[in-house]
């Protein structure tokens, strides 16, 4: 084997090992549940818990029910016949799983409402590759103050840009909320 040769035998061989030192951070879930490990590459992994402390502080209302019965809702997803809500200080926090479109992974999210419209909105779990715009502030800052109006909410939300899926799941997620906040007076 002349120089040259050898040059490229050594360089392959460094890459090969720095291939597989690389992928040893990824060994270390072997002994942890699939799930747990993929929570890690969500692009947004907020518990529930810590989104109730921001929103009510360390004295977090006890869960209440309401029957979903004849709710005007449009999810994908199916709700339970009886939905958990929070409510405190005149706002109540709504949180889902929503499909944006059949075949697709939940989303996690939650809703604040106060006095009949959308107060805050948050991406708490987004599980989809693409799409994860919907969770920035500047997209979530479209939903504030919406109200019920028909089957959907009375405010123009912007699209998005291959999140068209995304976009449409929020607004139905907002809907949703308003809707369970009228039945849960």
């Amino acid at each position: 084997m002349n120089a040259p040769e050898s040059h490229i035998v050594r360089s392959t061989s460094r890459r090969s090992v720095l291939r597989a030192l690389m992928m040893l951070p990824f060994g270390a879930f072997a002994g942890r549940s699939a799930a747990a490990g993929l929570e890690q590459f969500y692009k947004f992994n907020i518990k529930p818990e810590v989104f109730l402390e921001e929103v009510f502080g360390a004295e977090v209302p006890v869960a209440q029910s309401v029957a979903v019965g004849a709710a005007p809702v449009q999810l994908i997803q199916p709700l339970p016949q009886r939905m958990r809500y929070w409510r405190a200080n005149g706002k109540t926090v709504w949180i889902f799983d929503e499909l944006g479109k059949d075949g697709y992974l939940p989303t996690t999210c939650a809703f604040v409402v106060k006095d009949a419209s959308i107060e805050r909105a948050k991406v708490l779990i987004y599980r989809e590759s693409r799409g994860e715009q919907i969770g920035q502030p500047s997209f979530l800052q479209q939903l504030v103050g919406a109200k019920a109006a028909g089957a959907g909410i009375d405010k123009n939300v912007d699209n998005i840009s291959g999140a068209t899926y995304s976009v449409k799941m929020m607004q139905r997620m907002a809907r949703t909320a308003l809707a369970l906040d009228q039945l849960a007076v």
